[in-house]
Parts: C-alpha cells; structure tokens; sequence
C-alpha cells in the first residue's frame, strides 16, 4: 500500500510544472501589473499634448488649425496599421511587439520635446526692460522709434530649426500613434488567452480603468508643469521672468512633460523583453475543476489566424460591407463615431476655451478638465456598465438607455451656448477695428507687431503701452516690477492723463465659469453612460464569426470619420472667429483676440450638432429594433427576446471585444 502511494505521488511530481513557472515573468497577474503601467505612460503622452497644445501654438507662432493637425497626425501611423493587428494576432511573440512599440512611442515623445532644445529662448513681443533708464516699448514722441524689424533680423529670427518645428512634431505624433498599434490588441489577447476564465474579466477591466482614466493624469500633470516658465532649463539664477501666469504672453514648460513620459514610457516597456510568447495558463484558485473543463471546451480556432495575409486583405472590404449592412451595427458605429469626434474636438481645444473664454490660465484650465470632467465621465461608464449588469438590460434596452442618455446630455449641453460674454473693449480692435494708428498715439511710431496688453483706468484695454500713449512706467522698489505705466494720452480721465496696468483687462465671465464646469461635467457624465450599452448593441449584432472584422472595421471609421478630421475642424472653426493675427517678420502666427461670442457659438455649436447627430443614430436604432421585434412577434409569437438570444455571442468573447474597443 505505501509502495503504491509512493508510486503515485512520484508521478504526480513529474506531472508538475518546472519550477521556471515561479517568475516573475511568467505569471499572468505580472504582466497585468506591467500593461497597467505602459498603458497609463502611453494615454499619459496623449492626454499631456492635448493639455500643452495651446501652450505650444503660443510659443510657435501656431494656428488653431494647425494645432488641430497636429492633434490628431499620430492616428494616420496607427489607422494605417492597426487593421493588420487582427491579422497577426498570435503569430508573433506579442510581448516583444508590445516591448518594441513602447520604446518607439518612448523615442516619439522625445522627439516631441526636441523643438524646446533646438530653439532659441522664447522671446515675446515687446519686451519692456525693468530699468528705469530704458523706456522700450513705451511711447516716444520725440526720436524715431523702433520700426518694423528689418529683414536681417527676420531672417535671424526665421532660422531653420524654427521652420523645422512643426514637420518635427508632426513626425513625433507619427512614431507615437504607429509605437501604440500593438500595445492595447496585443496586451489583452495576451491576458484572455493566458489568464483563467474567473480572473480574465477582473483582468480586463483594470486596464479599461487605467485606459479611462489615463488622459485624466496626462491633464495634471500639464496643470503642473505648465506653472514653470519655457526657458526654465536656460535661465540663470539672476534672470528674472518678465511675465506673469496670467498674461495672455506666457508660455509655461510644455516639452518637461514629455520628457518625463518618454522616461515612464522606456523604463515600462523593459519588463516585456523577458516575457515568454506563450505562458502557462493560469489556474483559478479554489476551482479544481476549471482546467478539465476547460481541457473538455476548447475554444474555437480564430479564422483569421488559418488566412494568409493575401487572403486576409482580400476577405476584409469584402467582410466590411458585409458588416455595414447591417443597420444595427452601422447606426451604433455611426452615433459612436459622432459622439467620438465631439471627444476628439473638445480634448484638444476645450482648456483653451476655457482659458479664452473665463480669463484663465492654462495651468488651471487643464486642472478643471483633468481633475472634474474626466474622472465624471469615467464614473458614468462604470455605473452605466453597472445598470447594464444588475437589470439585464437587452438590446432593445440598450437602445432605449442610449438613446434617453444622448437626450438627456443635449438638455444640458444646450445652456451651455448662452454662459459667456462678448470680447473685451480693446481700442482699435473690438469692437471697432482700426488698421491705422489712433490719432492720441500717432506720434509714437508704435512698432505693428507690438503685443504687450494693458488695461487703462477707464477699463478699456490697449494692445501695448505705445498704443495707449503711455510716456512712463512705475517700477516696484524691492521686485523692480512693472506697476503701471502712466501720462498714458489715449487714456483720458477727468481731463488728465490716466494710467494702465500691465495684463489684459479680461472679461467680466469668471462668475460664469462655475455654473459652465458644472454643466459640462454633467454632460459629460451623462453621455459616458452609453457607452456600454451601445458596445454591447454591436457585440449583439454581428455574426460571432465576423467580431474581430467589425472590431477592425469599427476602429477603421472612428479614426476616419472622427479622430483625424474632429481637431481639425474644431480648429478651422476657432480660427474664424480671430480678430487680429500676431504677426512675426510680416507672417501671420498665433492669434491674439477672438470675437468670444463667435468662438463659444462655434465651438460649442459643433458639440451640440455632434451630440444630436448621435441621438439621431441612437434613435433610429431603436425604431428598426422596435420594428424587427414587431415582426419577429407576429411571425413566432416570441417578440424581440430571440433577437438577443440569436445574436448574443459567448461571454469571453463579449468581454474580450468589449475591451479591445473600449481602447
């Protein structure tokens, strides 16, 4: 007996794993911990150029529609690319991929801080020395003062790593939209196919956490980082900064963040060099029976793995119309996308609205997105995806919840339109636009790119203190800062001359910012409701064999129809409602005043038709769902519960595509 009971326990030791299963690398709660982290460095650099984006439009002399453009170049590398994700699938050793699209993504956000170091010091317009003897920038009646600079100094300024900026940012977002293709697809089939039935969705939905809330950090810390001045790196400790965060001129240090997430991005994808390409499966504790079962139901081999890559590209277009007949699924993808180009537009230029709009600072402006509307909008999802699970939701329910949900946020999105107030009174540029010198001011020979705005007493703002007549300045005993600048001719009160603060006057909404923030957190709380519900309609929708087609086909037109041309659109809108262009050696660059009631009407105009485009869709869904449920019930007498008991796939699957496009 203790001969037979010998025997035995020795055949179950060789039956054992190796001891090489003890580490690290290879356990699938690991390289859970590990893509947490990449996936939070990777949406770190997304979301910290949508918080710099105005901050570096300012230092480079951008347009809004340039800015746009570049925004949204890092889907072109990955539109491109990720169709052939689903193609290779488990053909390659996914954690090199995974490893080798980080560190590309890690040398694109190097590259995106490169300008910084190939440039000059910043140097914005009419820089007034806090000496007392020197009277730049004021007005000089009696000497001939500065004209408009010469062509040498021009084409000094113009030098080649300036017009080299912008294609160098451009290839930065290049690099890191192709670095990101096979990180997310390739993570999450790695988990689902290694990870044990019981923890795989527990798996998953960590990493749609940290992909939700991801942008959240990338805003934060541009809040952080843009408080220290640009040439923080190329300044002395006896400099002193001339600009103060509030003026519309200062340009806080956007290329620190991307060093800091090109660092975070290298030291993460280190880790998925020594992953093995396949790993043991993972067993759930206290469940002895889930590997016979799972040994009993093998899954089914995906059918794009037994294609060739001739074979997958042929059978794609025609699997994508056959997808996109459906109307179901072509109504929801529809409404998504609407509702994703609205994201798109609103990340991109909502912190410089909010700046423009409310007389901001960009810091604070990315701490209202990043720290309010984000983390409400991640909050929705989860309580929306709660609903879905403890009422059952079918369907046609999911229909109806996304459609009340997009009704709901255009009831809140709508106010939204009239919180806000008309530009400023700036002399001869709003409301009346002058393009000659005011007669008070004629006399100063004031340069026609001089942008250094003051605020006079009468409460009317001047593009500099030359054009506000101002003859001198009042210098701070202990800081030699700028107070005032006074004899300011075109500043009259009581019949004498006024005086004028430094800054602009800004306007009179920051009452209004409150109840604006309040209203668009709560519509974005509201919209993120739908986006389980109207998930789950696809999964519910398609044939089971053609889910990884529609998965590639649904990421193919929200990069298309909504995250490539969105920016680019918001930005043209903005651009249209500027009154007057900085100008640079006779070239236009950033521009220094909007018509705010344009600006808000256009900007916020675009989310309210993006929102309603969605309902629309949603609403559509749900009458042809209505009318095939009607059908189906006078033909069996079932109603529309078959509909979702035909078309609800299996529950690994359902979970597994739900993240993929969760991304």
């Amino acid at each position: 007996m203790m001969a037979s009971d010998l025997q035995m326990n020795s055949e179950q030791l060789r039956s054992k794993p190796p001891t090489r299963c003890r580490s690290p690398f290879n356990s699938i709660k690991f390289f859970v911990l590990c893509h947490g982290m990449l996936q939070l460095a990777q949406l770190l650099v997304s979301g910290y150029l949508k918080s710099s984006i105005s901050t570096i439009e300012r230092r480079y002399g951008f347009s809004s529609q340039k800015s746009g453009i570049l925004a949204s170049f890092n889907e072109v590398g990955n539109t491109v690319l990720i169709v052939f994700v689903s193609f290779f699938g488990s053909r390659v050793h996914r954690p090199r991929f995974i490893g080798g699209g980080a560190l590309v993504a890690s040398l694109a956000a190097l590259m995106m801080a490169l300008p910084h170091f190939i440039s000059g010091p910043y140097e914005y317009t009419v820089h007034i020395s806090q000496s007392k003897d020197d009277n730049s920038g004021l007005c000089q009646l009696e000497s001939s003062f500065q004209t408009p600079l010469s062509n040498h100094s021009c084409t000094q300024q113009e030098s080649h790593a300036q017009q080299g900026v912008f294609p160098l940012l451009l290839l930065g977002q290049l690099l890191l939209g192709i670095g990101g293709v096979p990180i997310q697809p390739f993570g999450i089939s790695y988990i689902d196919d290694y990870a044990s039935k019981r923890n795989s969705p527990f798996y998953l939905g960590i990493l749609l956490a940290v992909t939700s809330i991801g942008p959240a950090f990338g805003f934060m810390m541009g809040s952080f980082m843009l408080n220290f001045f640009v040439d923080i790196d190329k300044m002395s400790k006896a400099d002193e900064i001339g600009l103060e965060r509030g003026d519309p001129r200062w340009v806080g240090a956007w290329w620190l963040g991307f060093v800091v997430a090109a660092s975070f991005l290298f030291l993460t994808s280190l880790p998925y060099l020594f992953f093995p390409q396949q790993m043991p499966k993972e067993e759930a504790a206290g469940n002895a029976k889930e590997p016979r079962a799972e040994e009993e139901k093998k899954p089914l081999p995906d059918p794009v793995q037994e294609l060739t890559l001739k074979q997958f590209l042929k059978s794609f277009p025609r699997i994508a119309l056959r997808t996109l007949r459906n109307p179901i699924y072509l109504l929801v993808v529809l409404a998504q996308v609407h509702l994703a180009a609205m994201i798109a537009g609103l990340a991109t230029f909502m912190a410089k609205f909010i700046e423009r709009q409310f007389t901001q600072t960009a810091s604070f402006s990315n701490m209202m997105i990043g720290g309010v509307n984000i983390p409400l909008a991640v909050l929705g999802i989860v309580l929306g995806g709660a609903l879905m699970r403890r009422l059952k939701i079918s369907t046609r329910g999911s229909a109806l919840m996304c459609t009340s949900a997009i009704l709901m946020c255009i009831l809140t999105a709508l106010p939204l339109l009239l919180l806000g107030c008309s530009t400023q009174r700036v002399t001869g540029v709003y409301p009346t636009k002058q393009n000659r010198s005011l007669e008070c001011s004629s006399g100063c020979s004031c340069p026609t790119e001089a942008f250094n705005p003051v605020c006079g007493s009468d409460g009317v703002e001047f593009r500099s203190p030359c054009h506000a007549g101002c003859l001198t300045k009042v210098l701070d005993d202990n800081t030699s800062k700028i107070l005032k600048y006074t004899d300011c001719g075109c500043i009259g009160v009581s019949r004498s001359y006024g005086y004028a603060l430094p800054g602009t006057c800004g306007s009179d909404c920051k009452h209004l910012l409150l109840p604006f923030m309040v209203l668009s957190a709560l519509t974005c709380f509201i919209a993120s409701f739908s986006q389980t519900p109207s998930y789950m309609m696809i999964l519910r929708t398609v044939r089971p064999e053609d889910k990884s087609f529609a998965v590639g086909v649904q990421y193919m037109l929200f990069r298309v129809l909504a995250f490539l041309p969105a920016p680019v659109l918001y930005g043209t809108a903005i651009d249209t409602t500027c009154i007057i262009w900085g100008k640079k050696c006779g070239r236009n660059t950033s521009c220094h005043y909007y018509n705010m009631d344009l600006f808000r009407q256009r900007f916020l105009g675009l989310q309210a038709f993006f929102v309603t485009g969605a309902f629309v869709c949603f609403l559509l869904s749900l009458l042809v769902l209505r009318h095939r449920a009607g059908k189906q019930g006078k033909q069996a007498g079932q109603g529309y519960t078959m509909i979702d008991r035909e078309l609800s796939p299996d529950k690994n699957t359902a979970s597994k595509e739900l993240q993929n496009m969760a991304a």
